[in-house]
């Protein structure tokens, strides 16, 4: 009797050990490339996970590289989530530096149908397919993919950490409702458009919403790349169309100089406004804890003055 209540009390003195040892892990820590992989993970994790964004802030996503300190961080990381290998190419090459082999490596693209250049603009093609492999990576900017992505972040949670798996679950399911909500009012209100083509003074990341929402777009820039810059004869046929159209505002880029779209706007005396494709936030964004939803609501009451919705 004596040995089968020690055996007994053993195996309980053994379980709460491992409960302690548990607790004593602390949160997740996570590194996310982009801003919305960030924010959906802040989302989804809340207390629960430590979240740092790879990205500084008010650094343009495209030009992004890693630095050495960057793979010490992602060395120490639970979870390393980026947005996908079209967007981030420089992921392989990155996490052969890497030996945390417990680390998971979470890519946000999975499930998502990817649209290839070619489906926004002939004129394109040649130049994304060299900087983007022919695939357009602003996913996020479609609230379906989204949704998508909330899941397959959610998913690495969980795995992760099953003790908190409801949890995750819980929080992925609510968010994906405000989403699901927030792509309600882009329907209803770009349904009742007078104009249905955005003038877009950047690099245009707005592909898949455009797609989602019986939207054109037109650009002068062939593709996504920063350091490409558009041809007179792109600028100049732009604002022959802008002038043409009615429409009287020109979008342009979040934390880039908007040269392009200011020379048009002069010419044509259409007014600048900011339409952010949320690849990043500025510090001054960050520090104010600035979210995707918050970011794509301030989109939207532009877009309905821009295009001049009921």
């Amino acid at each position: 009797m004596l040995k089968k209540f020690l055996r007994v009390l053993l195996i309980l003195l053994l379980g709460y050990c491992n409960v302690l040892a548990q607790e004593g892990k602390g949160k997740l820590e996570i590194v996310t490339t982009l801003f919305p992989t960030y924010d959906f993970t802040r989302q989804i994790g809340k207390d629960k996970v430590n979240v740092s964004l790879l990205l500084p802030p008010g650094v343009e996503a495209h030009t992004f590289e890693p630095k050495p300190q960057d793979v010490v961080r992602i060395n120490k990381a639970d979870v390393f989530i980026y947005t996908g290998r079209y967007m981030e190419p420089w992921v392989e090459d990155m996490l052969q530096g890497v030996s945390n082999k417990k680390i998971a490596v979470v890519d946000a693209s999975l499930g998502v149908q990817l649209m290839s250049t070619g489906d926004h603009d002939e004129e394109e093609e040649d130049h994304e397919g060299e900087h983007h492999g022919g695939k357009d990576p602003h996913i996020w900017v479609d609230f379906g993919n989204a949704q998508i992505m909330v899941d397959t972040i959610a998913k690495a949670l969980t795995e992760k950490d099953p003790v908190n798996d409801a949890f995750y679950l819980h929080n992925a399911k609510e968010y994906k409702m405000k989403l699901a909500d927030l792509d309600r009012r882009f329907k209803e209100t770009l349904s009742t458009a007078k104009h249905k083509t955005i003038i877009y003074g950047g690099h245009f990341a707005f592909g898949y919403f455009a797609k989602r929402y019986g939207l054109e777009h037109d650009s002068p820039y062939d593709g996504f790349s920063p350091n490409a810059e558009p041809s007179p004869k792109a600028i100049a046929s732009l604002i022959e169309k802008l002038k043409k159209s009615g429409i009287k505002y020109i979008y342009y880029e979040e934390l880039l100089d908007p040269k392009v779209a200011r020379t048009i706007s002069q010419e044509t005396g259409a007014k600048l406004e900011l339409l952010h494709g949320a690849h990043n936030v500025s510090k001054d964004e960050l520090a104010k804890g600035v979210t995707f939803i918050d970011i794509m609501e301030d989109n939207l009451k532009k877009l309905r003055v821009g295009l001049e919705c009921q």
